[in-house]
């Protein structure tokens, strides 16, 4: 914007002023959005708002459009059917600018739906001007600064968090309809756990006490199950001081649904139903395009063993290497620099999204990963090595985390220590020992399954877009300058 723009608009606010009319409304009265006053037959009796995006005068008729939550309408002004006052206002007009209408509606010899005015209410005056689409808004970075900009420019990034808005929607009313119960858990935590992540640390004055926002509301939701309500989940903010890219924000949604009496394979099938009905009814299919591929989210997924998926791509077989010190010189001839992964969990992870993760186009199912690797899920029974556990991978991206949950409070002692000696040696994304919920699981837990399911990434697939600041009205980003 240009100091002229800006000097412009305001000596038009004055002369609004001047004028007597006020040029910042308390409110207007509608009849109607616009995309529903288009469809009226000719004549219909309206009252619309919106802002202004275009406007072009033709001597003793101008015709704008404006645009509202619905879309965009085209309304007409007309020398002679307006009042001297309204005439006033239209030629201060400038684009950006909020007006209610009150008019009927009637059709151009183009057929272009309009709506004659008749009166006109002035609402709010923009002060600068809107970017042209195609030049102000190309740069990426500044639609995710000036997401309100994005917004009014594009309507396929309004369409995109509409898109956000009906999945949230379609999850909660497949979650309430099998008898999930909907709960809400701290976000500022004493311990960091639930997730093997880096927390954020804040500070609790009243309390004196340092807190953490949560990295997961596991250990949170378990506590409901072992009180009593079966079956729970929420949908709600985590916090994760890790790096951005993608794939990953610091600050994102996730799902978290925990069902007693279960164990991973009936969160198996409840999720894959899940993602597909959501797929079904907010997108009209289970086909997907996302980054130059089509997807198919339908039907059965396969299931791919970590291990084998591990050996098949690496030659490396975890059963054998089966400690820090057995896998880093493997590690270390597939790039990695087991230094920067100082415990055996790091090094797994760190080597599986190397070296496996970038194959998995999926929907796959990935299953019975090390028993190091999560401390809150049980160990099969079949072969205690690994765990009853699972993760669907779709294009890449893990959508989804589940396990049948661990319920034996001693054990779960025993491998939240075994974390803290990780993080002695180095690894600050382990989970800290938590007493409390060691306490809660004494009075008994029942066996039960959990899973988490990333709202953002899910979106984004959905949305075929290939990164999570598409998908967040307003991401973290680094200081301007």
């Amino acid at each position: 914007m240009t100091d002229d723009q800006r000097r412009a608009r305001l000596e038009k606010l004055e002369k609004l002023r001047a004028l007597g009319v006020t040029p910042y409304a308390d409110r207007f009265d509608c009849t109607h959005v616009l995309a529903d006053a288009a469809q009226l037959p000719d004549g219909s009796p309206v009252r619309v708002a919106g802002r202004l995006l275009t406007l072009r005068s033709f001597g003793k008729l101008a015709f704008a459009h404006l645009m509202d939550r619905s879309g965009r309408a085209q309304v007409s002004f007309e020398r002679g059917t307006l009042s001297a006052a309204d005439e006033a206002v239209v030629r201060l007009l400038d684009l950006g600018d909020f007006v209610g209408i009150e008019g009927e509606l009637w059709t151009t010899r183009m057929g272009e739906r309009t709506i004659r005015t008749r009166r006109l209410a002035f609402l709010a005056k923009s002060l600068r001007p809107l970017p042209e689409k195609w030049h102000g808004l190309k740069d990426q970075e500044l639609r995710y600064r000036r997401r309100y900009l994005d917004l009014i420019a594009n309507a396929e990034t309004r369409a995109r968090f509409q898109l956000r808005s009906r999945v949230i929607g379609l999850v909660r009313a497949f979650l309430d309809a099998r008898g999930f119960l909907e709960v809400e858990t701290p976000i500022l935590q004493p311990a960091a756990s639930g997730a093997a992540a880096r927390p954020f640390v804040t500070r609790h004055e009243a309390l004196d006490r340092p807190l953490y926002l949560r990295i997961s509301p596991e250990t949170y939701l378990k506590r409901l199950v072992v009180g009593g309500l079966e079956r729970v989940y929420e949908i709600g903010k985590n916090f994760r001081n890790e790096g951005m890219d993608p794939s990953h924000l610091q600050e994102f949604t996730m799902l978290e649904w925990y069902a007693a009496y279960w164990s991973y394979r009936e969160n198996m099938a409840l999720v894959r139903e899940l993602i597909q009905h959501v797929a079904r009814e907010a997108t009209g299919g289970t086909q997907i395009a996302c980054a130059g591929r089509t997807i198919d989210l339908g039907g059965e997924w396969p299931e791919v063993g970590f291990v084998d998926a591990v050996r098949e791509r690496t030659g490396i077989d975890l059963a054998a290497l089966d400690t820090w010190e057995k896998l880093a010189p493997a590690a270390r001839a597939h790039g990695l620099d087991p230094a920067e992964l100082p415990s055996y969990p790091a090094l797994v992870d760190g080597l599986y999204k190397r070296a496996v993760r970038p194959h998995l186009v999926g929907p796959v199912f990935l299953t019975h990963h090390p028993a190091e690797l999560v401390p809150l899920a049980r160990r099969s029974d079949a072969n205690p090595r690994v765990l009853d556990m699972f993760q669907v991978v779709v294009n890449s991206w893990e959508i989804v985390k589940a396990y049948s949950e661990l319920i034996d409070p001693l054990e779960q002692r025993t491998r939240m220590l075994e974390q803290q000696a990780y993080r002695a040696r180095g690894d600050r994304e382990t989970m800290m020992m938590e007493d409390d919920y060691i306490e809660c699981m004494e009075y008994g837990m029942p066996p039960n399954s959990g899973l988490g399911l990333g709202i953002d990434r899910l979106v984004a697939l959905l949305a075929g877009v290939e990164s999570l600041r598409d998908v967040v009205l307003f991401p973290a980003m680094r200081e301007e300058g």
